[in-house]
C-alpha cells in the first residue's frame, strides 16, 4: 500500500462501495487508485467519500517471476491527470526507498545495529 487516507467515519449500518481504477502501469507493476464511498441504508442522501488509497502491485507468473503488464493508455483528461500523479508518487516512493536503504547502510558501516 502506497498511501491511504481516512476522510470520514463509516457508521454501523452504512452501505460501503469501493471503486478502483488502474492509474499507471510500469513494465511489471501497476498502481490502482481506490475510492471508498459510504451511504446510509435508510436515508436518501448521496454517498459520501470516506476514504481513498493507492495500491501498488507487482505482476508475477505461475512461477512467481515478474511478468510484463499491458500499458495503461489514458482516455480522458481525468485519466491523464491520474496517470501523471501516479508517476509522481512512483518517483517519490522510489526515492524514499533509496534514502532508507542508504541510511541503513550508513548506520551499519558505523557499527550501529537495529
Amino acid at each position: 500500500m502506497d498511501e491511504m487516507a481516512f476522510l470520514e467515519p463509516v457508521r454501523v449500518g452504512d452501505l460501503v462501495h469501493v471503486k478502483a481504477q488502474v492509474n499507471w502501469t510500469g513494465r511489471t507493476s501497476m498502481e490502482v487508485g481506490v475510492r471508498v464511498l459510504a451511504e446510509r441504508w435508510n436515508e436518501s442522501t448521496p454517498a459520501t467519500q470516506v476514504g481513498s488509497a493507492y495500491l501498488v502491485f507487482a505482476a508475477v507468473d505461475a512461477d512467481g517471476k515478474p511478468r510484463r503488464v499491458p500499458p495503461v493508455v489514458p482516455e480522458t483528461e481525468r485519466d491523464e491527470r491520474r496517470h501523471q500523479e501516479a508517476q509522481i508518487r512512483r518517483t517519490h516512493r522510489l526515492a524514499r526507498r533509496r534514502a532508507i536503504v542508504e541510511l541503513r547502510e550508513r548506520r551499519a558501516a558505523d557499527g550501529l545495529a537495529d
